[in-house]
């Protein structure tokens, strides 16, 4: 069990490649998802997640043979999400090696997918995904639908709708500093970490290790990451790296 809060490379699924956004557009070509996920493996992660980014909006549901190739490949608990809409598809996902189903659209639209899942797989596999965007006038939004779709709600009344209908985790991304590397929004972590009781994995935005810490000290349980763990240098050239469990203890000591 660990110490520390769990940190979690994010990984895009466009297509049957990696990608990695900025502000949910500019996708830049990582590889593939089975090369990635054994480098990710070798460098003893604490848990991996992949979006399929495309998917909702395709109307698409999830691309169960491709999936199913990636977690025999991953040794780290994987939560998975894109293009899930129904019960079956959840339970499918847990029954191919899937830890956690990670909701976003369909959960929002639809809270009794959420209770419905968490009766089924149990809460703790049930993860609820909300997009936020910052309005011109400094309130925050949740958007649907890869970033496409006002939903005209604020993140936390969204946030503990989730949790009572047995969310057992909420991942919060910020789209504004997605890929920008300039650290979390820690203002909106600690407003949404604040009114829930489950726990919080905080995204977008980390720029170096410490951005981790800070996303911590706010109140996420984990953060998650992807520019950081895939990028290396100005020029942003396509490096995947993770710190070791030393540099990571240093980091939220």
């Amino acid at each position: 069990m660990l110490n520390r809060p769990r940190v979690i490379p994010c990984l895009l699924l466009m297509g049957t490649g990696l990608v990695k956004t900025r502000r949910f557009s500019e996708p830049v070509y990582l590889g593939d998802p089975r090369n990635v996920v054994k480098i990710f493996n070798d460098k003893e992660v604490d848990e991996l997640v992949l979006l399929d980014i495309t998917a909702t909006r395709e109307k698409r549901p999830p691309r169960i043979d491709l999936i199913s190739e990636i977690v025999s490949e991953c040794f780290a608990p994987l939560g998975y999400g894109g293009g899930i809409t129904s019960v079956e598809e959840v339970r499918r996902l847990i029954n191919i090696g899937i830890e956690k189903v990670v909701i976003n659209s369909a959960a929002i639209e639809n809270p009794r997918l959420v209770e419905q899942s968490a009766r089924i797989v149990g809460s703790q596999s049930v993860v609820v995904s909300i997009d936020v965007r910052k309005t011109r006038s400094g309130s925050y939004e949740v958007f649907t639908h890869a970033g496409k779709r006002s939903t005209n709600r604020d993140p936390i009344h969204v946030a503990k709708e989730m949790e009572r209908a047995g969310a057992g985790e909420i991942l919060l991304n910020s789209i504004d500093l997605d890929g920008m590397m300039t650290g979390y929004d820690l203002d909106l972590i600690r407003m949404v970490a604040g009114e829930i009781q489950v726990p919080l994995v905080a995204c977008g935005g980390a720029g170096r290790l410490q951005d981790l810490a800070f996303a911590a000290q706010a109140g996420a349980s984990a953060a998650a990451a992807g520019s950081i763990f895939v990028f290396h240098g100005r020029l942003r050239g396509v490096l995947i790296t993770f710190p070791d469990s030393e540099q990571l203890d240093e980091i939220f000591r």
